[in-house]
């Protein structure tokens, strides 16, 4: 018998993408969790671009007549140690703290993938010495790397994004270097080489873009913990340099009630075990 023919019309194929788009958005927002993570990355991210607007105080401002005032009508989360409100530095908070976090990502996912994928794509030498210098990297915790490499450039926005920067290098190298090596023995990398590509080429066109999607998983990922660190080293008093607003002790603070809390619930019903 002769074999069928696809008769059906572009349009016919047009639908069948948007309806696998469909699925993906009835699918997404279908979860209640995922709506509500990002409703609360929307929120940050409108505090921290309109935050001159919307922030009720100066963050900087001091007020010797205002120190430590419980949550009230007039500061709704009260005010510091130097009558500053404490709702205000939240809000400019977000602004350091997503430009350190984004900053720190960028810069550590564009350096480590460079590295992973020359590593994983030439080999031998190459790759033995670029993932050697990766897993010296790795052997040290995230936060002493940080630490150390923030003591020794100082304080400041910028140092403690270069601080950050270099130590999520090594993770990001790992990743793409495993990524190059399980696709660049493929058929169409060797076809690629065979018709005279140059390395660059099939490098940037046909390995970087196959690898990138894990990439992506891993930067969204990382970016609370580098948000994490930053609040840890601002606390530490090697990060972001006073007087500005920082999440630190106010990111801290509700991170450990919120694992303090069940904690405490459930310790009555361990000891009655």
């Amino acid at each position: 018998m002769p074999e069928k023919l696809d008769t059906k019309p572009d349009a016919t194929r047009a639908k069948a993408g948007i309806s696998a788009f469909k699925r993906f958005r009835r699918v997404f927002f279908g979860r209640k969790i995922v709506i509500f993570g990002l409703v609360i990355i929307l929120l940050l991210i409108i505090a921290a671009i309109f935050a001159p607007f919307l922030a009720p105080y100066d963050p900087y401002k001091q007020d010797l007549d205002s120190i430590l005032i419980q949550p009230s009508g007039e500061h709704i989360l009260g005010t510091d140690a130097l009558g500053r409100d404490t709702l205000s530095r939240v809000i400019y908070g977000a602004q350091v703290s997503l430009i350190v976090g984004i900053t720190a990502i960028i810069m550590a996912g564009t350096i480590g993938m460079a590295l992973g994928l020359i590593a994983g794509y030439f080999g031998r030498m190459t790759y033995a010495v670029i993932m050697r210098c990766v897993d010296a990297l790795m052997s040290l915790p995230m936060m002493v790397l940080v630490l150390v490499i923030a003591a020794m450039l100082g304080g400041g926005l910028k140092n403690v994004v270069v601080a950050l920067g270099v130590s999520g290098v090594a993770m990001y190298a790992r990743m793409m270097c495993g990524q190059t090596l399980s696709l660049r023995e493929n058929d169409y990398i060797m076809v690629s080489r065979a018709m005279g590509a140059s390395n660059l080429r099939i490098m940037m066109r046909h390995l970087l873009p196959n690898c990138f999607p894990p990439m992506i998983v891993l930067m969204t990922m990382q970016m609370g913990t580098m948000i994490l660190a930053e609040a840890g080293l601002s606390f530490l008093g090697v990060g972001v340099e006073p007087p500005k607003a920082a999440w630190e002790r106010w990111l801290l603070t509700v991170i450990a009630t919120c694992f303090l809390i069940p904690y405490f619930l459930l310790l009555p019903v361990w000891l009655s075990c």
